[in-house]
Parts: structure tokens; sequence; C-alpha cells
């Protein structure tokens, strides 16, 4: 593990990806306890400027749009994060089992796997918001993850299919062991650096389909969120009043998440697999 870790820090897309999020991460967590305000108090008029006082000016309702932010990327980052552990168990789970008891087990869950890619996650994901009457941060979050794991079983099926027969798992099953103990124990960590990098890329899909159906008006309620955020700003046509401030820092904030997760998975991949580190 410990060598792992400072390989990983010699990468310079994970160093820099990293870094760039844990910075972001800091300001969220720290930025409140300093402003304990409510964000969804009216501090100002609406779509008032950026000045000393409203470092980021205010929304159509007159909130502090930088305290607003702040709640809104750790909603955000939350979600995501819980996405992408459902989104990983799911295809983790469905993908070892597929690939190392084959046969008919495998073409029941490569097929339930194929079903879902067919038809798009993002249809899937609107379908089941719009029927669902109440929606927190947390069923938005479980609804996202289980829409976006099919990916991720059907990468981790093949590598299984590929450990299966190696030496080490025909001594095991010569041994005794169970499939549970073989796929845990002699399978699971050789896929390891392979399964974080694809909760990484959940983890981002999922803050990215998040500010995707928030942004539609299908997104959680009762709390603030990057997409939330952006869909006031399109509601109260923030754009047409020229109003920059309401929605281009959401956007932005969005765009550095993910592109700090994406040059972290990135990096990890220059490391972790040997046809590119070769």
């Amino acid at each position: 593990m410990n060598h792992s870790v400072k390989i990983l820090l010699k990468s310079p897309k994970f160093v820099f990806g990293t870094s760039a999020l844990l910075l972001m991460l800091a300001l969220v967590l720290i930025y409140p306890l300093i402003n304990r305000n409510d964000p969804l108090e009216m501090m100002a008029l609406a779509f008032q400027p950026p000045d000393s006082k409203l470092l980021l000016g205010s929304d159509n309702f007159g909130r502090d749009l930088f305290l607003e932010l702040m709640y809104g990327i750790r909603t955000s980052v939350r979600v995501g994060l819980i996405a992408g552990i459902c989104a990983t168990v799911i295809g983790l789970i469905m993908g070892l089992l597929a690939g190392y008891i084959g046969g008919l087990v495998d073409n029941i869950l490569t097929a339930v796997t194929n079903i879902f890619i067919v038809i798009p996650s993002f249809i899937i994901l609107i379908l089941i918001s719009v029927s669902i009457n109440s929606r927190s941060s947390l069923v938005t979050a479980i609804i996202i993850g289980i829409t976006s794991w099919p990916w991720t079983a059907r990468a981790v099926r093949a590598q299984t299919s590929s450990l299966r027969n190696r030496d080490h798992v025909n001594i095991a099953k010569i041994s005794g062991h169970s499939t549970p103990r073989i796929i845990i124990f002699e399978i699971l960590p050789y896929i390891a650096s392979y399964v974080v990098m694809a909760f990484v890329l959940q983890t981002a899909s999922g803050i990215l389909s998040e500010a995707s159906i928030s942004m539609l008006g299908l997104g959680p309620y009762n709390t603030i969120s990057l997409g939330i955020i952006m869909n006031w700003a399109l509601t109260f046509e923030a754009p047409v009043a020229g109003a920059w401030w309401a929605f281009i820092p959401a956007a932005f904030s969005i765009a550095i998440i993910t592109f700090s997760l994406f040059m972290m998975n990135t990096g990890m991949d220059e490391i972790f697999n040997p046809k590119i580190r070769s």
C-alpha cells in the first residue's frame, strides 16, 4: 500500500489532480466555519454584482452566491461519492460473479448488463427521478449509482475472466477454498487498482449526472447543489440579465472538480496499466 502511494506521488497528473481537489474541498469545509450565515438568507437585491461584501454577488433571491457555492460543492461532491460507491460496488459484484463463475450465471448477468447499456442511463435516471415524489440528495445519489454501473461490470468481468485460470486460483480451488474466498483473496487484489480508478471515474460521472438532472429541475429538494444553483440562474434568466456570476462560478466548479478527478484517474492509469507503463 505504502509502495503504491509512493509510486503515485511520482505522477505529476495524479499529484496535480489530487492537490486541486483537496484545495477546493478545504475551502468548502473551512469557509462555512468562518461565515456562519444561512446560505438561504436574503442578503441583498436580486442579481447584485460582486463587491467587497458579496464576493460573487447575489442570486435571483438576493442570497450570497459564494456561500451558496460552498454548500453546493459540498452537496454535489457528497452525491458523487455516494453514487460512485453504489455504482462501483454493484459493477464489482456483477463483474466478479460473471467473470469467475461463467456459464449460465455469466450469460444472465451479461444480459442484464447489456440491457442497461443499450438503454441510455441518463434516460433511466430521468424516468426514475420523475416517478419519485420526494428526492433527497441521498436518494438522488442512489438513483445515479444504480443507473451507472454497467461499464464497470463489463470491465471487471473481462479482467476476472482472464484471472480465473491462473495458477494461484487453480491452487486455491484444489485446496478446497470456497468461491467467495477465492474471489476476495485470489482475484480481487489483482484488480484493486482498477477498482479504485473505476470509483474515481464513477464519482466524477455522479457529479456530472447530478448537475444535469438538477438543471432540469429533477434534482434533490430542500438543499443546494451546483446543478440547482445553475437551475435557479436559468429559471430566472440570469444570462439574459447579464448576471454571469449566477451561473459561471457553479459551472467552473463542476469543471474543476471533474477535471481533477479525471487527472487523478489518468495518473493512476499511467502507473498501474502495464500497457501504458511499458
